[in-house]
């Protein structure tokens, strides 16, 4: 049992694309899960929802404390932060599934925040290169397809008798299994990004080029993440507006992972050959329609996995889109990425909630609308000056 365990430990700290996995499965069964998380604990606390729309936030803080600290947390490669990821992921869900009082619910979802970021902070770290579009789009297929038990499994056991929330349970071993995986003899991690060059030319892109292409497709990665998580934090609760309990809305609300699952699990082939974001966002505009004017649970049910669907390839195909722009080192990319999720998770669910407080929650999912419109709107690629103007930008540099 003791060698079973140790070749275990081994295969997985040998293979940076199973770590990769793991973590993201983890990550996928909490993150998705945070909207039936939201109901099941107002109810548990007898708080009202929109007390809790923290949630979302607190791993929003942590996306932005681990971009602020990215490049110094991946110095020493990947390895390092993502196993301090794992165990404080492991240590917050073990909290919010447990936890008897608010105090103790905020505490988990810190923790959570932060553990969860950092394994945000180090994919795009582990999956960089070549073809990285199709490997995001492969490893979130992995996260999303472990989120659609989340939401089952809490709705499944809160319907028995106890608290759903002890369902997050599930996801402690896989994560504490990353924490305690061996490196491997001689790893020192993935090879950095190269230098991205001009419109495919020979030349380097000029450096004003440069940062408009970071700026405009940093950007697109905060659009598609708030989108993203509108639904995530908010589809339960919409469900619930429809009148039905907490467990069926909780159950329902695997619809929407289960639309992401099935994106992603074919989007990693088609990713690299159609336009992903206006296709997606076609889809997921639809699915917004749907859901603001069906009144019956299985009609916003039937949204959600059309919404999820569209979704699907949206974050995979802008961050690979940011990861190519930026001229910089995988740390200082992958520190974008975490920056552009964290901005998005902390603003977009807060404007839904706020909008819902003023009309009503069915009417507020119409904010992700402007937001895919202004997806679309900003260019992933900023067009050669030319020779002019790249003697122009040869004479700017002159002293």
């Amino acid at each position: 049992m003791r060698t079973g365990t140790r070749a275990l430990l081994r295969t997985v700290a040998s293979r940076p694309g199973l770590q990769v996995g793991i973590a993201q499965s983890a990550l996928g069964y909490v993150l998705t899960s945070l909207g039936a998380v939201l109901v099941l604990l107002a109810r548990d606390l007898d708080l009202p929802a929109a007390r809790l729309a923290w949630l979302s936030s607190a791993f929003g803080v942590g996306l932005l404390v681990t971009a602020a600290a990215g490049p110094r947390m991946l110095k020493a490669g990947p390895r390092p932060a993502l196993r301090a990821g794992a165990l404080g992921a492991a240590t917050g869900t073990c909290l919010l599934a447990a936890a008897p009082s608010l105090p103790y619910a905020v505490a988990g979802g810190l923790l959570f925040g932060l553990g969860g970021a950092a394994l945000v902070l180090v994919t795009p770290a582990l999956v960089s290169g070549p073809g990285v579009a199709a490997r995001l789009t492969r490893v979130t297929a992995a996260s999303s397809s472990a989120a659609v038990l989340g939401p089952l499994a809490m709705g499944g056991l809160d319907a028995l008798g106890p608290s759903g929330r002890l369902a997050l349970f599930a996801c402690v071993p896989p994560l504490l299994l990353l924490v305690a995986g061996l490196t491997p003899p001689g790893y020192t991690g993935p090879a950095e990004l190269p230098k991205p060059r001009y419109g495919g030319a020979s030349e380097p892109c000029p450096q004003p080029v440069a940062a408009l292409q970071v700026g405009y497709r940093w950007s697109r990665v905060v659009l598609a993440v708030g989108v993203e998580f509108c639904f995530v934090v908010w589809a339960a609760a919409r469900l619930q507006d429809t009148g039905v309990a907490a467990a069926t809305a909780t159950i329902l609300g695997s619809s929407f992972p289960l639309g992401m699952a099935l994106g992603r699990l074919a989007g990693h082939r088609l990713v690299d050959r159609i336009p992903a974001v206006p296709v997606g966002s076609v889809l997921t505009g639809t699915a917004t329609l749907v859901i603001v004017a069906s009144a019956t649970p299985a009609r916003v049910a039937a949204g959600l996995l059309l919404a999820g669907i569209g979704i699907a390839t949206l974050y995979p195909a802008t961050l690979a889109d940011l990861l190519g722009a930026a001229a910089l080192p995988v740390p200082q990319a992958a520190s974008l990425g975490a920056l552009a999720s964290g901005a998005a998770i902390l603003t977009a669910p807060a404007l839904l909630a706020g909008v819902a407080t003023v009309l009503d929650l069915r009417v507020a999912f119409l904010i992700t609308l402007p937001l895919l419109i202004a997806l679309n709107g900003l260019p992933g690629r900023v067009p050669s000056p030319g020779p002019a103007g790249r003697a122009a930008e040869d004479r700017r540099r002159q002293p």
